[in-house]
């Protein structure tokens, strides 16, 4: 057994059901599954364009909300993948966030 946190498994689909059910019911009619998993993958980019993650570490990173808000609203802007409401990207990013803090992949203290 070791003292580092053990590596903890993101799992798109059950992020994305997460997510799903975090949604209000207007949400739920505009915003599909594919909508989510391009909004998760453009996270992933975002955290990977800027360092903040790294295969096989366990090391913390602070993450500045409305930074990815906006990277993630301005590239489904640019893309035109996906149409989604800076609200929508917002909940859709909060979700993912709780769906992390479940899973114990973000932390919600400032230790």
């Amino acid at each position: 057994m070791t003292n580092d946190k053990d590596l903890i498994e993101f799992d798109d689909s059950q992020a994305i059901q997460f997510i799903n059910n975090l949604l209000n019911e207007e949400q739920k009619k505009r915003i599909d599954e594919d909508a989510i998993q391009y909004v998760l993958d453009l996270i992933c980019e975002y955290y990977d364009q800027n360092g903040l993650i790294e295969e096989d570490t366990v090391e913390e990173a602070e993450i500045a909300e409305d930074d990815i808000l906006n990277f993630v609203t301005n590239m489904v802007k640019k893309e035109k993948v996906v149409t989604l409401t800076e609200d929508d990207i917002r909940s859709i990013l909060d979700g993912e966030y709780q769906y992390g803090l479940s899973i114990g992949v973000y932390s919600d203290s400032d230790e």
